[in-house]
C-alpha cells in the first residue's frame, strides 16, 4: 500500500479516481498541494494506494507540516469501491504515518467523511470556509474608493517578487500552508497556465513606491468561477483598510470575466470573515481537518 513514488500509470489512475469522485460528490477530493505532489519523488511525501485486482481504487497522500505544523493527509476512494472499508483503512494508515498530531482533510465535510471520522475517533481540529459571491449586474460591487495614500497597480514582472514574498510571509507567518514561502513558490505560481499578471494587484505606499503594503492575487478557474486566491497585508500596515481596498480591486477585475467569485478563509479568522461578509460574501461550504482527540491514543492502537 505505502510507496515512495507513483508511476505514470498510477498517477493517471489516481487522476481518474479524482474525476469520478468530483462527479459523484460535487467537490474536489484532494487539495492543490497533494494533486501537485502526485508526481513527487520527495522522501517527505507518502503515497498510499489500495488496489482491487491490481487496479487502484483508493489513494491517500501525507504531506509534511511546516516548522512544527502537523502533517496533512488527504484521501479519495473511487465511487464504485466505496462502502467496503477502504476509506476508513486509508484514513487510519495515513494518520499513522502523519503521527499523533496529524490531520486529515475532509473537503466539503461530506456525511461519509464525518462518519469515518467518528468511527476512527477523530474530531474537527480546523475549519476552512469557502465563501461565494455573485458579481453579476444584479449584484453590483461597491465602487473602488480613490486612495491617494497608495499606488495601486498590477504585477510588472519578477522585479515585484521579493516584495510579494516579504509581505506574504509576514502576513501569513501563522499559516501552515501559506506561510514560509520561498521564491520557488512564487515561480511555480507565476509560471502556471492560469497565472494572469493583470489579475495580481499590488498596493504600494505613495510615499515610498517601492514598499509594498498589500496585494490581492486573483485566479480564474473557467468561464463561470473566479477566486480571491490570496490577499496579504503587511502587518505593519494593518488598520488602514488595505485588505478591503485590494480585495475590491481584484473583485472588479474578476467581475469582467466571471459571474461568481469564491474564496477560502479560516473559520476562526474573525477579522477576515468580517471584511469578506461586508463585501457580500456568504458561506458556500466548509472543509474540515480532523485529528485525534486531545490526549487520545494513536489511530493504530485505538483500532485494536
Amino acid at each position: 500500500m505505502r510507496q515512495a513514488t507513483l508511476s505514470g500509470d498510477e498517477q493517471h489512475a489516481v487522476r481518474t479516481i479524482l474525476d469520478a469522485a468530483l462527479d459523484a460528490d460535487g467537490v474536489e477530493a484532494l487539495g492543490e498541494a497533494p494533486v501537485a505532489a502526485l508526481d513527487s519523488a520527495s522522501p517527505d511525501v507518502e503515497h498510499l494506494v489500495v488496489r482491487d485486482d491490481d487496479e487502484p481504487v483508493g489513494y491517500a497522500s501525507v504531506l509534511p507540516g511546516r516548522e512544527g505544523e502537523p502533517a496533512m493527509a488527504e484521501v479519495v476512494v473511487a465511487p464504485a469501491a466505496r462502502r467496503g472499508g477502504i476509506g476508513t483503512e486509508l484514513v487510519r494508515r495515513a494518520l499513522d504515518l502523519a503521527g499523533d498530531d496529524g490531520r486529515v482533510w475532509a473537503h466539503g465535510d461530506l456525511p461519509a467523511a464525518r462518519a469515518i471520522a467518528a468511527h476512527v475517533g477523530l474530531q474537527a481540529r480546523r475549519e476552512l470556509l469557502q465563501l461565494r459571491r455573485s458579481v453579476g449586474a444584479d449584484d453590483p460591487l461597491p465602487p473602488l474608493p480613490d486612495r491617494p495614500d497608495i499606488v495601486l497597480r498590477t504585477y510588472a514582472g519578477p522585479g515585484d517578487d521579493a516584495e510579494i514574498l516579504r509581505v506574504n510571509n509576514a502576513a501569513f507567518d501563522w499559516h501552515p500552508e501559506q506561510g514560509g514561502w520561498t521564491s520557488a513558490q512564487i515561480d511555480e505560481r507565476t509560471g502556471a497556465d492560469w497565472f494572469d499578471p493583470a489579475g495580481l494587484f499590488l498596493a504600494f505606499d505613495a510615499d515610498d513606491p517601492r514598499h509594498l503594503l498589500g496585494f490581492h492575487w486573483t485566479k480564474v478557474h473557467g468561464p463561470d468561477l473566479g477566486e480571491v486566491y490570496v490577499v496579504g497585508v503587511d502587518p505593519a500596515a494593518q488598520g488602514r483598510g488595505l485588505g478591503k481596498q485590494v480585495t475590491l480591486a481584484g473583485l472588479h477585475h474578476l467581475a469582467q470575466r466571471v459571474p461568481t467569485v469564491n474564496l477560502y478563509v479560516e473559520g476562526d479568522n474573525t477579522a477576515a470573515r468580517r471584511t469578506y461578509e461586508n463585501l457580500g460574501f456568504t458561506r458556500f461550504r466548509a472543509d474540515v481537518a480532523y485529528g485525534l482527540r486531545s490526549g487520545s491514543c494513536s489511530v493504530s492502537v485505538c483500532a485494536d
